[in-house]
């Protein structure tokens, strides 16, 4: 399938409706409003496919941004592209479920999100604590220090209530992540939800949020789901 193709079959298969959910959360024209499920049918047809990838992202519009992310090749993209990608990223959609997620598959995700994590951007900072938590909810426990975790705690505990407003949702996001998918910090990702409190989420047009990262780790504990990995992270 070549570009023109795609945007076609993305145009006939938005709707309305979803259009203006993405829309109520930060999108903006153009966007077709193409539910991600359906979108499967056309990505199992392309596999990954890098060029049409970088085409599609190119064009701004949300839905071939978003499908950019699921036939793209992490391993072929470098700290340049995936920036790149980052500064096409206008809003949290594309930055924490669509660039975050794609560096989550490659090799060079950890250096990529800690560099992001310490640019004091807010969505940068927001695709890097989220490309965390797809690591963590995927990778095996091994794969990470946990030195370096535990000082991420750390952080999170003593700048969330300071933080951007999109970066404290991705924050609580790893505090949980690390609480039921990490095992070997745990406890201490609980003790530190249970010190943290409530995180106030603030958006423009939309009812505060509070969350409270000590309930949602408490709740799937007593599901028995700690230690849940996920099998895939893309779509």
């Amino acid at each position: 399938m070549d570009f023109e193709t795609v945007m076609q079959e993305l145009e006939a298969l938005g709707k309305e409706r979803t259009k203006k959910i993405y829309m109520s959360n930060g999108a903006h024209e153009p966007v077709f409003g193409v539910a991600t499920g359906a979108m499967k049918p056309m990505a199992k047809k392309i596999k990954i496919n890098q060029p049409l990838a970088e085409e599609l992202y190119a064009t701004g519009n949300y839905d071939a941004m978003y499908f950019a992310g699921i036939i793209a090749d992490p391993h072929a993209m470098t700290n340049l592209d995936y920036d790149r990608w980052m500064d096409g990223a206008y809003f949290y959609m594309l930055s924490d479920y669509v660039v975050a997620v794609t560096l989550s598959e490659s090799a060079i995700a950890q250096e990529v999100a800690d560099l992001w994590i310490a640019s004091g951007d807010e969505l940068r900072m927001s695709a890097g604590w989220s490309c965390y938590c797809w690591l963590l909810g995927n990778r095996k426990d091994h794969e990470f220090s946990e030195s370096k975790i535990s000082d991420m705690l750390e952080i999170v505990k003593n700048t969330i209530h300071d933080s951007p407003e999109r970066t404290k949702a991705s924050m609580n996001n790893f505090l949980y992540t690390v609480g039921i998918s990490y095992i070997p910090l745990h406890e201490k990702a609980l003790e530190t939800a249970k010190e943290i409190g409530i995180v106030e989420i603030n958006r423009e047009n939309k009812k505060t949020s509070l969350l409270n990262p000590y309930e949602s780790i408490q709740k799937d504990l007593d599901k028995g789901r700690l230690g849940f990995k996920r099998k895939y992270v893309r779509c």
